[in-house]
């Protein structure tokens, strides 16, 4: 696992693991210890937030051998293990931005009507189900209508707009939100204290900023000023990786502002032009200053 990166090995296996959409795990939840089941679920948000991942979990959920239909599998039995390896024989993940033909989807929902090879349901992971074109909907429609018993649909898409309301009107909506910077940057601390990895908590605040809600984004980011630090993570490093100007600049360029001192700021400007400054951030910082 030492060569595995960060966004896989410390992806969640379990519910009580993902962090950040405790109102879609909790509705989840009471609907597998209930009974409750839908035959298709969507789920929808921006870029790492865990829709996959959540609908991992719940394919875990539904063909747990030990715990059966459960909203907490054990993750030791073969179907568990073969999910999270991503060998599971019966859980179909499509990429849909890859197969957005209409005979692509034919060609999958050809084989619903036949009953799981390993597990208690066959589950049919659909990703940026968006992507697929009118025909490809159209073809879709009527499996997800009236699916057989063992079949379960989750789809997942960042644009649910470009959903038609007729797929809509058929699925479980659960809406994941974007997480918030806080706890990004608890999950960073609980993440490199674990991998014994140095680190200045200013540079992991600004990491937890700038991953704008996405904790995939966050640990990709990590991970980038750990390769360049040297397994250590300073506030400097980040700055020069993500071309980010250091708090003492922009409080220089606020005095200036406040002085109206336009020469030397045009001045600061032209300098700091050559350093690759990201203009998008330095903006934000100065409107959250002033």
């Amino acid at each position: 696992m030492s060569n595995t990166v960060l966004a896989t090995k410390w992806r969640p296996k379990l519910f009580s693991d993902l962090i950040g959409q405790e109102p879609v795990v909790t509705a989840l939840i009471n609907s597998l210890d209930n009974m409750r089941l839908h035959h298709s679920y969507l789920f929808t948000g921006t870029r790492g937030v865990g829709k996959t991942t959540l609908a991992r979990i719940l394919a875990k959920c539904l063909n747990c051998e030990t715990n059966g239909i459960s909203s907490k599998p054990c993750g030791i039995c073969d179907s568990c293990k073969a999910i999270d390896n991503g060998q599971f024989v019966d859980l179909y993940e499509i990429d849909a931005a890859s197969r957005t033909k209409v005979e692509d989807t034919r060609e999958l929902l050809e084989n619903v009507q036949y009953m799981p090879t390993q597990g208690r349901y066959k589950i049919y992971l659909i990703d940026e189900v968006h992507m697929l074109s009118t025909h490809s909907f159209n073809a879709l429609l009527k499996t997800l209508e009236e699916p057989p018993e063992h079949v379960k649909f989750i789809l997942a898409t960042t644009d649910p707009q470009k959903i038609p309301s007729t797929i809509l009107s058929r699925c479980l909506h659960f809406s994941l939100s974007r997480i918030s910077s806080e706890i990004i940057e608890e999950q960073l601390e609980k993440i490199l204290n674990s991998e014994k990895i140095n680190y200045e908590k200013s540079a992991i605040k600004n990491i937890s900023k700038i991953a704008d809600g996405s904790m995939r984004d966050g640990l990709s980011i990590m991970e980038q000023c750990i390769s360049h630090g040297d397994n250590k993570i300073t506030y400097e490093n980040i700055c020069k990786i993500l071309c980010l100007m250091p708090v003492e600049n922009i409080n220089k360029i606020i005095d200036m502002l406040a002085n109206e001192d336009s020469d030397s700021l045009l001045k600061f400007i032209d300098e700091i032009y050559f350093q690759s400054a990201d203009y998008k951030y330095l903006l934000e910082e100065i409107i959250s200053i002033l």
